[in-house]
């Protein structure tokens, strides 16, 4: 195990073993591919050759240095041919009788002295290593896909792996420029164990027909940054993979959020895994391709066409950032702004805000000082809500409590307008709660604008069971015009992006909790290996764990789900006083400004 892991055999050569191949010979290992199959082998050795191609054509490699990498790359269809490496990686079908079966044979073809590790996502590496004559070489190397692009490579050990081979395969990740994250022997590990459950309340939601599929994935695309929406992320993985992995993780945890929704197996068992099939959550041009195409259930433009009412000037209530934000959208959109705070000297303040911003936007090249002038000459600030008699729209962004936005829209009731549409911003409480304290719940919607306004895309349309057609309409066509995306949900806690994300957010705070791993390393793999933007506590901080507390709190008394309940650790820091970014401290300690 101390000897440098120059021969590596790769048993699998799917796409994940493929990519895996492509790293280690390009890094300068002897590389032995050995499957089973001559078409995934050949596959296997055009995709190498494809690669290298495309590098050589960037200049990334010589010519000369191509060919010693496709020299280093060898097939074979028999385990014999692992003799000699120094170390193993199988990446076999998800299932233990499979791996089991590789590892039996194994035992009897390598040196006593070489490693085995096993790529599972999400099976148990202690299972596999006590089935070994020789346990403590067995060890967990889970790569992400694609290989050759995604940084993280979680080394999993159990509690009968020899720290020299931890350490071993730890050097080699680092020198194939990888991020090694050291994890113990748990379903999903770190990325996937985060992952999955979020990927697998998103099929249930949109099971639930809460919202269409291609609400859900733009939602979490432009309301978190995600790469892929979670529908269109399962059809890439295969459905039928997630549903194994799901299985695991709910046989280990028990948790509700880990028992996969019935859609998977639905699908599963159609043979409808996702691209590899042509057919998943969405349809695809053909198996294997990326290209979505419509099918029966593909929004048509006539379906989300509607009446709405004329809007030409929109009453923006409240003096924070949300709300100056909301104002400047319009406003850049052309429309006429009231801008409503407590006093006049709060609306001023509010004002100079947007006036800060579109200076900025100004240095920057977004806009011209005419264009600005001109928006900011359309907000009208006004210390009183009466300023809102002759609005179209009036949207409300004050502080995030039941009671004072209740008695903000019973007030709008009195000074708006017969036919204005009143629109409650909240991200958490009952839209219905806000229609029912006037006497035209007809004419309240919700309007979910994400943080910073003038740059986040995403708005969520939340009708109650009371919003009139035409509130909805007239809604979704100022949404389009103010340049945002629409998504429509329905009038429940955390709507689509916050239901899906504060989970995922307590979850990770419960592997911290457990001891299972460190923040860093958590940031780390949802970043390497899930492409977020942010890691779970970098985000926590940014939001707030008060306000990220209060999310948790209504989602599990909305859902009754013991899995949603927030985790005493953000219930002590908040205790605490340690709120994030704006008190200094949260889960890391920020310099005072």
């Amino acid at each position: 195990m101390d000897t440098p892991l120059s021969t590596i055999a790769v048993v699998g050569l799917g796409t994940m073993g493929a990519g895996i191949a492509d790293v280690l010979a390009r890094a300068g290992r002897e590389v032995i591919g050995i499957d089973i199959s001559d078409t995934a082998a050949a596959r296997a050795v055009a995709a190498l050759e494809a690669s290298t191609a495309r590098a050589v054509a960037r200049e990334r490699i010589t010519e000369e240095e191509r060919q010693d990498v496709l020299a280093r790359f060898r097939t074979f269809s028999d385990l014999q041919a692992a003799a000699e490496a120094d170390l193993v990686i199988e990446v076999v079908p998800e299932s233990y009788e499979a791996k089991q079966e590789v590892f039996r044979a194994l035992d009897a073809i390598v040196r006593p002295d070489a490693i085995l590790a096993t790529g599972t996502n999400a099976l148990s590496v202690t299972r596999l290593a006590a089935d070994s004559a020789h346990p403590e070489r067995v060890l967990g190397l889970h790569f992400f896909a694609p290989v050759q692009a995604m940084k993280l490579v979680e080394v999993v050990s159990s509690v009968l792996t020899d720290p020299r081979a931890v350490d071993a395969v730890t050097r080699l990740a680092q020198d194939l420029g990888k991020e090694p994250v050291a994890v113990g022997d748990r379903a999903g590990f770190i990325a996937d164990g985060l992952l999955f459950g979020y990927l697998n309340q998103a099929a249930a939601m949109y099971e639930a027909k809460y919202a269409s599929r291609e609400d859900i994935d733009a939602a979490m695309r432009l309301g978190c940054g995600l790469p892929m929406g979670p529908l269109a992320l399962l059809d890439l993985i295969g459905v039928d993979t997630a549903r194994t992995v799901l299985e695991a993780m709910y046989a280990s945890s028990h948790d509700r959020l880990h028992a996969p929704a019935p859609i998977l197996k639905q699908l599963s068992e159609a043979g409808l895994t996702g691209r590899k099939a042509g057919r998943g959550f969405y349809t695809y041009e053909a198996p294997g391709s990326a290209e979505v195409v419509a099918d029966a259930l593909t929004p048509s433009a006539s379906a989300e066409a509607g009446a709405g009412r004329e809007v030409r000037s929109v009453g923006v209530a409240g003096s924070g950032t949300m709300a100056s934000g909301i104002a400047e959208v319009f406003a850049k959109a052309g429309y006429q702004v009231v801008l409503a705070a407590r006093s006049q000297e709060k609306a001023d303040t509010a004002k100079a805000r947007i006036a800060k911003s579109l200076a900025r936007s100004v240095d920057k090249g977004r806009m011209t000082g005419e264009a600005r002038d001109t928006t900011l000459g359309l907000i009208t600030a006004a210390g009183t809500l009466d300023a809102f008699a002759e609005v179209d729209l009036a949207v409300e962004a004050v502080a995030e409590d039941l009671e004072i936005k209740q008695e903000l829209f019973a007030r709008l009731d009195k000074i708006c307008k017969p036919g204005a549409v009143l629109a409650t911003t909240t991200s958490s409480l009952p839209v219905v709660a806000c229609a029912r304290a006037t006497t035209r719940p007809q004419d309240v919607i919700g309007m979910h604008f994400f943080n910073p306004a003038p740059a986040m895309k995403l708005v969520e349309i939340v009708r109650t069971v009371l919003t009139a057609d035409d509130v909805h309409a007239t809604v979704r066509e100022v949404t389009a015009k103010i340049r945002k995306h629409p998504v429509d949900c329905g009038d429940r806690a955390g709507f689509i992006v916050n239901a899906l994300l504060f989970p995922y957010l307590n979850n990770a705070i419960k592997m911290v909790q457990e001891h299972y791993a460190t923040l860093d390393d958590i940031d780390a793999a949802m970043k390497l290996g899930g492409g977020y933007p942010m890691g779970p506590f970098e985000l926590l901080d940014v939001v707030g764990l008060d306000v990220s507390l209060a999310i948790e709190q209504v989602l599990h008394r909305e859902f009754r789900d013991p899995g949603l309940a927030p985790a005493p650790l953000l219930e002590h820091l908040v205790a605490a006083g340690c709120l994030g970014r704006k008190t200094g401290r949260g889960f890391r300690e920020y310099a005072r400004r």
